[in-house]
């Protein structure tokens, strides 16, 4: 007689974002990637747009040469250039990014330099091989 199979009471099942987020597997060869689908311009603290051509090309300039590394790479570079490291939202002025439904969707919140000191820092968080920049300052 075949064992009958019983199903786990639903407050113990996994949710379907935590099976999502289980799914994910990191391929640390693949290259990283970036989205602006969480970009928002922060205008009170800083509009780094409005009236800099030379800010904006250093942006695209560093995104173009990230873009050449592996997500294994980014985890792993010490770079002082670059100063890829976690977010500690308690060593900043900000508690997280403004996102709706941010708790679901970020998993860790990493920034990034343009250039040392002078230029600022790239803000966001990745998925797979995709970093989410959420803001620039």
């Amino acid at each position: 007689m075949a064992k009958k199979k019983f199903k786990k009471p639903k407050h113990l099942q996994a949710s379907p974002l935590a099976k999502a987020k289980q799914a994910i597997e990191i391929n640390h060869s693949e290259l990283l990637s970036f989205s602006l689908k969480y970009f928002v311009v922060v205008e009170d603290k800083f509009d780094p747009f409005i009236g800099n051509v030379d800010y904006f090309n250093v942006l695209i300039e560093r995104l173009k040469a990230i873009s050449t590394i592996t997500i294994g790479e980014f985890y792993a570079n010490r770079s002082s250039a670059l100063r890829i490291h976690p977010i500690d939202w308690g060593d900043t002025t900000e508690d997280n990014f403004g996102l709706n439904n941010e708790e679901q969707l970020v998993n860790k919140p990493y920034q990034f330099e343009l250039t040392a000191n002078e230029y600022g820092r790239v803000h966001g968080f990745l998925i797979g091989s995709v970093y989410y920049i959420s803001s620039v300052t």
